[in-house]
């Protein structure tokens, strides 16, 4: 009897060494991360030409503080650490190298900025550091056989054009579409958007395509140009500057297009003022977030949590900025990939989560907008939802619209 309790005790001993070590690897950590922090790594535009966007770093900063507060993800706090880059290359690089190899960041998050963000693309893949949900509207950070630890975030100018096409298709289907767009990889990738859409029809439709350079003080001869073609739609793929020249442009010449305004060309302040608010009037473009400002949300369940956050945790932001809000959806999209990450935080279990998203709608999208990837799909918002401007505010209509060809 003696003998066949002690091998039981035994037994039970070596299953319960067995069982604490399944637990025990259970928890796979790489680089950054550990039972009780994750370090997340962020370039931003604190100065420079980009330093209006330096208000991201800031909010997302907030939000893992509040994120922490409530006890952090499965236990774990976050560790965010931001550098600036002044919107230059070079020094992206540099503090990105930093990131990876002095402070050992688990991955980069939400950096921003085409050309510094792809000044750091093949190195960040390299070293196999996901550079996850990239503040840029490239479409480029969608290529997951090429890059497979870069993500993008925001949709893609591919994306917004390929809507913007199917609504211009399904509005006026014999349409002269004059394209004007600047002449840089920002411009292409809506020309070729408008072109995956339109297809075999392209060649008919668009009766124009005139390219303008950024170092151009003024856009006004192009305008009376594209107008001599006479087309009934104008494709106006422009940065603030540019765009407000044209709106205004179009009304002095007394034109009236169907209007199409890239969404980086949308604020209020930079562009429909000094175009005039009356020119602007009409003036079409699409959008995927919720504007904090907008009365039509004070009763949306979503914007009372952003709302709340900001009197917390940023009081006296300005709510209007766009930039609040779109930092606070990517922080909130991040928290929940590395929830679904668990206790394997390891980077390639964190970009297999991050591609697996189905139907996740933070806080800040317009409601019927979901965020989903895949393996092959690295592209998170592919929806968005047609806005006119009318009465010196954006107004919201119609039914969500998606990228995908063919439908």
């Amino acid at each position: 009897m003696k003998t066949k309790t002690i091998a039981l005790l035994a037994a039970t001993a070596a299953f319960t060494v067995l069982a604490s070590q399944g637990a025990f690897a259970q928890k796979k950590y790489d680089t950054g991360a550990t039972d009780t922090e994750i370090k997340i790594g962020n370039v931003e535009a604190y100065s420079g030409p980009a330093s209006a966007y330096g208000v991201i770093g800031k909010t997302e900063e907030a939000y893992f503080k509040m994120i922490n507060e409530q006890g952090g993800i499965n236990g774990r706090k976050i560790n965010f650490i931001s550098y600036d880059d002044g919107y230059s290359p070079p020094k992206t690089v540099e503090q990105v190298r930093k990131l990876i190899e002095s402070d050992e960041v688990f991955l980069v998050f939400n950096a921003l900025g085409t050309p510094t963000q792809t000044a750091v693309q093949k190195y960040h893949n390299s070293k196999k550091v996901p550079q996850l949900f990239v503040a840029t509207g490239a479409s480029k950070w969608n290529d997951p056989k090429d890059f497979p630890w870069t993500m993008g975030y925001q949709p893609s100018y591919r994306v917004e054009a390929r809507i913007f096409a199917k609504y211009i298709l399904k509005e006026k289907p014999n349409a002269k579409v004059a394209i004007f767009y600047a002449n840089d990889d920002f411009g292409k990738d809506y020309v070729n958007g408008i072109k995956d859409i339109f297809g075999d029809k392209a060649a008919s439709l668009i009766v124009a395509e005139e390219s303008y350079e950024t170092t151009e003080p003024s856009i006004d001869s192009h305008i009376v140009k594209l107008k001599g073609t006479g087309a009934d739609v104008f494709v106006n793929i422009s940065t603030p500057k540019f765009a407000a020249q044209a709106i205004k442009k179009i009304a002095e010449l007394e034109w009236k297009p169907m209007h199409i305004l890239t969404d980086v060309s949308v604020s209020i302040g930079a562009v429909m003022k000094p175009a005039g608010l009356e020119a602007s009037e009409g003036v079409l473009s699409a959008q995927y977030m919720k504007d904090a400002s907008d009365p039509q949300w004070k009763d949306d369940e979503g914007m009372k949590k952003f709302l709340a956050f900001v009197e917390k945790y940023m009081p006296g932001a300005n709510i209007a900025d766009s930039n609040v809000v779109y930092g606070y959806g990517a922080a909130q999209t991040l928290v929940q990939v590395l929830k679904q990450s668990g206790d394997d935080l390891t980077r390639a279990n964190v970009m297999k989560q991050a591609a697996s998203l189905k139907d996740f709608a933070p806080d800040i999208l317009i409601p019927g907008i979901k965020i989903t990837t895949s393996p092959t799909d690295f592209a998170p918002i592919e929806q968005l939802k047609m806005m006119q401007f009318k009465g010196g505010k954006w107004d919201l209509f119609g039914d969500i619209i998606s990228a995908e060809t063919g439908g």
